[in-house]
């Protein structure tokens, strides 16, 4: 006999999961951090990340990070409001940008390998570095896991804005040579809605209010 699905026990089966990018820091827009060690929040950046977690809801289960310091700062922050544990995820790591780790976006400017890198991101990569849709395919395939594995829950990732960029631009169907129209700010949240028809892009770039 077939037994129907009660409103509430369909509502638990909707899993959202939070995509939050770290806060600001000294050297955003002037250096591309990539993965260099050590780049910590300021006190922006803090007061955007206590403002940032306490928009989430519902109260998160699951709080992920990124391995950089700057998410894992973030992180702290938010799990540290629910009392949960931080976890490193490594598919939320910040896109690997190669030989351009630590140059400025000044000295980038001059460097036709960069320049072509924003012209076609789709099929350019940087010296040494990830390509962008290697980018977006671990951090599509660790959301697809983590919603088949965590059904009804509400989980936060933290992240970098090229990661969740690379989401949005996934779920919203955005080709990635159009990414510079996707916008993802400093403690930002951009929201993902998991149900039994799909994962589905519910909201991108909530900014945090000034």
């Amino acid at each position: 006999m077939h037994l129907s699905t009660t409103p509430a026990e369909a509502l638990m089966m909707t899993t959202k999961l939070h995509m939050i990018r770290h806060g600001h820091h000294p050297l955003l827009g002037r250096i591309l951090c990539g993965r260099m060690p050590g780049v910590e929040l300021d006190d922006q950046g803090l007061r955007e990340v206590e403002i940032c977690a306490a928009l989430i809801d519902p109260a998160p289960t699951l709080v992920q990070s990124s391995p950089q310091l700057r998410a894992l700062q973030t992180a702290d922050i938010i799990a540290g409001r629910y009392r949960l544990p931080v976890e490193i995820a490594p598919a939320l790591d910040e896109l690997d940008a190669g030989d351009w780790t630590g140059r400025s976006f000044a000295e980038l400017e001059a460097d036709p390998i960069w320049r072509q890198w924003n012209e076609k991101r789709a099929s350019s990569t940087p010296p040494n570095g990830e390509r962008m849709a290697a980018v977006q395919q671990r951090i599509v395939s660790h959301i697809a896991h983590l919603c088949d594995e965590r059904r009804g829950e509400c989980i936060v990732l933290v992240s970098h804005a090229e990661p969740i960029r690379a989401a949005i631009m996934h779920y919203a169907r955005i080709p990635l040579d159009e990414f510079h129209s996707v916008d993802v700010a400093p403690a930002s949240i951009s929201t993902l809605v998991a149900d039994s028809t799909g994962i589905k892009l519910h909201q991108a770039n909530q900014k945090v209010p000034a």
